[in-house]
């Protein structure tokens, strides 16, 4: 798979990268206080010592107008897509260690499936804050090829990939929502395909 660059002028369908935050102190503290598993995945949407940091409130007024946000992280070892989802806003990824974004147009989904023949591979030096716009799917960072693993700031909305609400199903997008804020469409081989996820992911589950 060819990886771009979030510099790339092929990124732009997909998000922008953020100027002017100060983001070393976010760093900083990613590396000494948050863990980083190896062969696995650890996401938590909301951190204090992260939210704690002075670059919450520019990233709060600043890049979300105002809107109440959360800082968490995720952090890990990671090969595959597995899965990929969408929110309805934003997602700022502040990544600490180099890592590559597996990304796709949520236009391209057909009744909850999509073909991932349309995932594209880009990659985030560390200390970059990529703004992922709402309509592009994506899921847990790949780990560069030359790194052990990856740790990065995600930013949200207060409350996303929280607790599901409890719905009616009424709507063809409705059997995809599987958290707070969170559409999920799953490959057959991803373990959250087996917790409920709607498997709507068709070709391979691309390793990167």
């Amino acid at each position: 798979m060819i990886v771009k660059s979030v510099l790339d002028p092929e990124f732009r369908r997909y998000g922008r990268v953020v100027q002017g935050l100060d983001v070393q102190p976010l760093l900083r503290a990613l590396e000494s206080e948050t863990p980083c598993p190896s062969g696995s995945v650890l996401y938590v949407p909301s951190c204090p010592q992260l939210e704690a940091l002075p670059v919450f409130e520019p990233l709060q007024n600043r890049v979300y107008g105002g809107m109440p946000i959360q800082i968490g992280y995720c952090n890990g070892d990671n090969h595959l897509l597995g899965c990929l989802e969408y929110h309805r806003d934003s997602e700022i990824n502040i990544p600490a260690t180099p890592m590559i974004f597996l990304v796709a147009p949520q236009q391209e989904i057909t009744d909850g499936h999509l073909d991932t023949a349309c995932v594209e591979a880009f990659r985030a030096p560390a200390g970059t804050v990529v703004e992922l716009y709402a309509t592009t799917l994506h899921y847990a960072p790949v780990t560069d090829s030359d790194q052990k693993g990856f740790r990065v700031a995600v930013v949200l909305p207060r409350g996303t990939n929280t607790e599901k609400p409890e719905i009616v199903p009424n709507d063809p997008q409705d059997p995809l929502l599987f958290a707070r804020n969170k559409w999920l469409i799953a490959h057959p081989d991803a373990p959250e395909a087996r917790q409920g996820a709607f498997v709507g992911l068709t070709g391979e589950n691309i390793r990167a």
